[in-house]
């Protein structure tokens, strides 16, 4: 038996954005940066592991409204040309910096070839849907794969019982449909969590899911190994928290390892940086400067300004990419040996939550590091073993029964970066339509089945078509991501509006699927909708329109939200 377990935890998530009724769009953006600084080289670097023999072991989070963008067409074909726009922009400039600027040509080689070798992986080896990938890599042995809420919608803020149980039913139903099994983990949205949570997830079928540290730390009664244990809940759903020192050491801008200043600047972009004639060609059609994700220097300091940052060497900081990896697995052995002497020979585990974008997006050599940090592991030593949260449960070791106390990550730990003076009026509005969507299904299958006396009353007309379109407008005004960005000062309006406007669609139409039915209700009950619903032609093109739109969860069953 090793000194110690270590679980490196990827979550994968980004909001729905997806804008048909426009031929590009900004915020897309965020998905095709992702793919092509993140989820490519990972899955690259994964891959490449497995067939050398050097098997990595860790669990990822892949998020539901993640993996509808990854398997949607539209999408797909709108990255193709993202990624093929970049490395026409790329050989124009490794062939310009042989002449001029030469102390950029390396930097601008390595992003011709990372960038040809994407596309190779895109177009060529999984057909342009990365659920393929992670799918293969699952069955490999690599990852586990686990879920998280359906919208990454913040538990402890919605209101209803039904409407918490929909994001978890609903993101286990959409797990199956891509990689076809159920999940064993849930990463809870924001790692929210609040006692009774863990019922949803045992009725789910979810074994465990992941916390921040003072989950388990300041629960009841005190853990007997700390955060480096597992705890199980009463009624047997386990918990795993957040490690601090790993975090500081990865995460942390002032002391972590992504501030080095030989690793790349992400501040600095040649979409701010080249001469306008030039980027013409590659810009969006309204010709704003935007990043284009080709950058050419490194931090070169905390307190230096922009202007005076230094050439990136990709030699160099590779170099300390391989250093920094041996150093966090020294740290690792070290804690191993210390944690396991303290706790009288039981082993120690180690989990080490991160946002999959930290590594390639925000801290470009991040893959590099995992690449050389599971190479170390496998070659280097035999003091700790890289296991996923299922494979400790199926260890066998005894997990201590606790009772988890409410927490969150983010500012201050519990929920203050998600309800707060700049983004408090959302939940109002999202409440309103979280007890009316229950209404409206009740009130609707109450009316089919006295008509019908039907057992399976799913409906396959309009009135199933409004409650579907209902359900999933309602999930995405659910999403934290709105409330995180606001709170952040990032793209403000743009999840303003978009919160607003999947408010407005859900109360559109709920309006036509009975237009008595606006709140307050008489008695808190919507009135039956009778024989269904009748819609003019122009609701119809309306309807039409929002679920050509909003069109994440075709399989949903509106169902969930009955009582």
């Amino acid at each position: 038996m090793p000194s110690g377990y270590f679980s490196l935890i990827l979550h994968a998530h980004l909001p729905f954005v997806r804008h048909p009724e426009y031929p590009e769009f900004l915020e897309e953006d965020w998905l095709y940066e992702a793919i092509t600084e993140v989820y490519l080289p990972l899955i690259f670097i994964f891959q490449s592991l497995h067939e050398a023999g050097a098997t990595p072991r860790l669990a990822m989070n892949v998020s539901p409204p993640l993996c509808e963008m990854l398997a949607d067409p539209l999408l797909q074909t709108r990255y193709t040309r993202h990624l093929e726009n970049l490395i026409e922009l790329a050989e124009k400039e490794e062939h310009r910096t042989r002449t001029k600027d030469r102390e950029f040509h390396d930097a601008a080689k390595m992003y011709v070839d990372n960038l040809t070798a994407s596309l190779h992986l895109w177009n060529d080896r999984y057909n342009r849907n990365l659920i393929n990938a992670f799918r293969e890599l699952q069955d490999e042995g690599v990852l586990e794969i686990i879920t998280c809420c359906a919208t990454h919608g913040f538990l402890p803020l919605i209101s209803t019982q039904e409407s918490r149980r929909a994001q978890i039913a609903i993101a286990v139903t959409n797990y199956k449909k891509h990689f076809g099994r159920q999940p064993r983990g849930i990463w809870l949205a924001e790692c929210a969590y609040e006692p009774g949570v863990e019922d949803l997830l045992k009725e789910a079928g979810i074994e465990y899911f992941i916390s921040d540290t003072h989950a388990i730390l300041y629960g009841d009664p005190r853990p007997r190994y700390g955060v480096h244990a597992p705890v199980v809940c009463p009624n047997g759903t386990a918990v795993f928290a957040r490690d601090v020192e790993t975090s500081q050491q990865v995460w942390s801008a002032e002391i972590g390892y992504p501030g080095n200043d030989v690793y790349r600047e992400f501040y600095r972009d040649i979409g701010w940086d080249a001469p306008m004639e030039f980027l013409r060609p590659h810009l969006h059609s309204d010709c704003e400067r935007r990043h284009l994700g080709l950058k050419y220097h490194r931090i070169t300091g905390r307190d230096v300004p922009q202007q005076m940052k230094q050439p990136y060497i990709p030699s160099l900081a590779r170099e300390k990419a391989a250093e920094n990896a041996g150093h966090f697995v020294g740290e690792r052995i070290r804690q191993a040996i210390a944690l396991r002497q303290t706790f009288e020979g039981h082993p120690p585990l180690v989990v080490s939550p991160y946002d999959a974008e930290l590594y390639g997006h925000w801290w470009f050599e991040g893959p590099q590091f995992l690449d050389f940090f599971f190479k170390k592991i496998h070659f280097d030593q035999n003091e700790i073993e890289c296991i996923t949260p299922g494979d400790f449960l199926d260890s066998g070791l005894p997990i201590q029964v606790q009772q988890p106390t409410a927490s969150s990550w983010g500012e201050s730990g519990y929920y203050k970066v998600w309800i707060n003076e700049n983004n408090s009026w959302m939940y109002p509005y999202q409440h309103d339509a979280e007890r009316r969507m229950t209404a409206a299904v009740e009130s609707v299958e109450a009316g089919v089945k006295s008509r019908d006396n039907v057992s399976d009353s799913r409906l396959p007309n309009l009135d199933g078509r409004l409650l579907s379109q209902m359900a999933r407008e309602l999930l995405l005004a659910q999403s934290s991501d709105w409330a995180f960005q606001i709170y952040q000062g990032t793209t403000v309006q743009y999840s303003s509006r978009r919160f607003q406007s999947h408010i407005q669609r859900f109360n559109m139409l709920a309006e036509m699927l009975d237009p008595k039915s606006s709140p307050p209700y008489e008695g808190g009950v919507a009135p039956a909708s009778g024989d269904g619903v009748v819609l003019s032609p122009e609701q119809l093109d309306l309807l039409s329109e929002i679920e050509s739109r909003d069109n994440i969860f075709a399989e949903i069953d509106y169902r969930i939200y009955c009582t």
